[in-house]
């Protein structure tokens, strides 16, 4: 039989970060540690600055010293690239907003461009912030393209030319030291990269869903992609690919030609990009997956017949996706995620699927709209530096 090992500072952070114990006493009885030991356990991490302490209502006897994770102690940069534009953020360390700037920036302008030019934005950002960029934890970097997470390199995304495996981490902490240079600790601002849909789908499932298990998020814009969250943690496949929805074929359009060079797949014939290709043929006025979100919003009868065709098209790929996962929530995000679009999924779903399938199925919209991806991006950050083992890692690294 393995012998448990001590609960380590970082392990009682994660007791206190998730809420499953705020005490010393609670911290006592969640680890099995003595008074003592948690005490010392407790000090590296008041020593960092990590907690704050709040007195608990008495119940009679001597009030109890509440603790919890003090999210003002440091803040986290995010940047979530879109095809023809780019936002960028500095959040606090449990994703509240404190400055944010969006501007236009073509992503096929390719990675070194676009990165040093968003990274021109966060000194003005952490400055209008109030925060000190020497306390700057990390930056998330969200993009609309699958994701190698070990290696944060973006893997042949069909709408990113020229970003295919280039060193975007090591790129954008160039680009940081360049016109931030200050972190909080030595060395390079640790960076993480991850695929659009899935951030979004953990900002919406920890902010809004956490009782929800199995969780899935839809984004249709200018590709469509998905992203599962499972037990509260996204799931990616094996090298990044899972969710990639938006390159399943579709059985009787061989004649349409994606952006991956393939014909046929749902992307080319469902996307925001695909219905704008329609629309501006049929004298809608439209070029991106934005504009058709602008003619939707205007009521164009066009777009809402399309839009509502497209999600029929969706729907029919989601019958396959729902019933491989059996999710509690399916979530619909992104240009096209309004009413006609959700009709037409509703449609396909509960035509196709067993009833079973769907009798406990919640199909609702985004709530965080376009903020959900910079959200995700501080989020994955913080869930990152702040583990247990990391977290040891860091405190041993600011307290020596």
């Amino acid at each position: 039989m393995t012998t448990p090992q001590p609960v380590s500072a970082g392990g009682l952070l994660d007791l206190i970060r998730s809420g499953r114990a705020n005490t010393r006493a609670a911290l006592q009885r969640a680890t099995g540690l003595s008074r003592s030991t948690v005490g010392q356990r407790l000090d590296l991490l008041n020593r960092a600055g990590w907690l704050r302490h709040t007195t608990g209502t008495s119940t009679g006897g001597r009030p109890s010293e509440r603790i919890a994770f003090d999210p003002t102690h440091a803040s986290v940069l995010a940047v979530d690239l879109e095809t023809r534009h780019a936002r960028a953020a500095v959040l606090d360390l449990t994703g509240t907003i404190l400055a944010e700037h969006t501007g236009p920036l073509d992503i096929t302008e390719g990675p070194d461009h676009v990165l040093d030019h968003v990274t021109r934005w966060f000194p003005d950002l952490i400055a209008a912030a109030g925060a000190d960029p020497s306390r700057v934890c990390g930056v998330g970097l969200s993009v609309p393209g699958p994701v190698d997470w070990e290696a944060g390199r973006v893997v042949e995304p069909p709408i990113m030319p020229g970003w295919d495996r280039h060193p975007i981490r090591e790129r954008l902490q160039d680009a940081y030291a360049r016109h931030v240079g200050a972190s909080l600790e030595a060395g390079p601002v640790p960076v993480l990269v991850d695929n659009d849909a899935n951030l979004m789908a953990l900002a919406e499932q920890q902010a809004n869903h956490r009782d929800c298990c199995a969780f899935v998020l839809v984004k249709v814009s200018t590709g469509i992609g998905a992203g599962v969250v499972v037990d509260g943690h996204v799931y990616r496949g094996i090298d990044g690919g899972a969710g990639d929805i938006g390159h399943i074929r579709v059985h009787d359009r061989a004649d349409a030609l994606c952006m991956c060079g393939s014909y046929g797949c749902l992307a080319a014939v469902a996307s925001g990009r695909a219905l704008a290709k329609e629309l501006s043929g049929a004298d809608g006025n439209a070029a991106s997956g934005s504009d058709v979100r602008r003619l939707l919003a205007e009521g164009h009868p066009d777009a809402i017949r399309l839009a509502r065709e497209a999600g029929r098209r969706v729907g029919e790929v989601l019958v396959t996706v729902v019933t491989l996962l059996n999710p509690g929530v399916l979530m619909l995000a992104g240009d096209l995620s309004g009413v006609p679009f959700m009709t037409g999924v509703r449609e396909l779903l509960y035509q196709r699927a067993m009833p079973r399938t769907t009798a406990n199925l919640q199909i609702v919209t985004s709530r965080l709209g376009d903020h959900a991806g910079l959200i995700g991006a501080a989020t994955t950050v913080v869930e990152h530096l702040y583990s247990p083992a990391r977290a040891d890692a860091r405190l041993a690294r600011i307290l020596t």
